[in-house]
């Protein structure tokens, strides 16, 4: 599933097929390659939290500082399931996950069942 969301000056999307962060700053009339760290997984959802980016991939969630040029581990713990999709909720992170409806109070460090 591909995802697009706005980011400063950027529109940020993850190329499905390709498995990578594609950026934009023509209102997405053109998209250029930005990341496609194997070491983050297969990305599954973005959302911007302050000023990083979030990512559910298939090892966890994982935040970027810089657009999407480098990604970070935030969490990687089983005990919430596989993470499928992440929203921002008010001042809360909200993921869903293999396990059911997660969410995080501290930017996603970490993960509480609702």
């Amino acid at each position: 599933m591909g995802q697009i969301v706005n980011f400063g000056r950027e529109m940020i999307r993850i190329n499905s097929e390709k498995n990578r962060i594609e950026y934009s700053t023509n209102g997405g009339n053109s998209w250029h390659s930005r990341d496609s760290s194997p070491n983050a997984g297969k990305f599954y959802s973005l959302c911007v939290y302050g000023n990083e980016l979030l990512a559910c991939t298939s090892k966890g969630v994982y935040y970027s500082k810089n657009g999407g040029n480098n990604w970070h581990s935030r969490f990687i713990g089983s005990t919430a399931g596989e993470f499928e999709e992440i929203t921002v909720q008010g001042n809360e992170l909200l993921a869903q996950t293999s396990k059911g409806l997660y969410y995080s109070k501290n930017g996603g460090i970490s993960w509480h069942r609702r």
